[in-house]
């Protein structure tokens, strides 16, 4: 399967104008944002998970990175709530779960083989913040003001995913739940809204897929 897999073009998936699609796990859909593979995959999605319902035990061999929407998302390890940043690195096994239902923003597949760097941040309450960086990519959640321009320097590609609010980009609208991708060796701007945006943004990761 591939979704949005050529990295040398500009995507954008509005999250009110795609739908869920079931998972191999009951009470488990997911708004596929970009694919490589079937269910093992190198995968951006947004994965909703209904009250009660959980995946089989797993482990993540390319390594796994979320950040919670909504509720309260859950394994072994404990409760993560929205706002939760969590990088599951290569090797790592877990069995997900949300009691209570939960909706997360999750990257697969995508981390450098050799990272075993375990990661549990909260954004709540946080202004900008740079919430991971290495040689390879940094991740960063950023806050922005009515109107306020965040300048895109995707020489090495750029993720974009509004948390909330709103902002345009190349006279397009995004809102709560959307994302950007922009390839490699571009560049662009970003103003927020009247009510002013919170967006995470993933930098450095994409030239290798071009």
């Amino acid at each position: 399967m591939k979704i949005n897999a050529d990295f040398t073009k500009r995507v954008a998936v509005h999250f009110d104008q795609t739908d869920w699609v079931a998972s191999p796990a009951a009470g488990v859909e997911r708004k596929m944002l970009d694919r490589i593979g079937d269910e093992v995959a190198r995968a951006t999605t947004i994965v909703r998970f209904a009250p009660g319902s959980a995946f089989a035990p797993h482990t993540h061999d390319g390594g796994e990175e979320y950040l919670v929407l909504d509720g309260v998302f859950q394994d072994e390890t404990g409760d993560f709530p929205v706002g939760s940043y969590v990088r599951n690195p290569p090797t790592s096994s877990h069995t997900p779960s949300a009691k209570e239902g939960a909706t997360i923003l999750v990257k697969l597949h995508q981390f450098d083989p050799a990272d075993r760097t375990e990661l549990r941040r909260s954004i709540n309450g946080k202004g900008n913040a740079q919430l991971f960086k290495d040689a390879h990519e940094e991740v960063r959640v950023v806050n922005l003001t009515a109107g306020e321009t965040l300048e895109l320097d995707a020489t090495e590609g750029l993720e974009l995913f509004v948390i909330e609010g709103s902002l345009q980009e190349s006279g397009e609208e995004f809102t709560n739940w959307d994302w950007l991708r922009l390839p490699p060796g571009t560049r662009s701007a970003a103003t927020a809204g009247t009510s002013g945006a919170r967006v995470w943004t993933k930098t450095g990761h994409l030239s290798q897929m071009v």
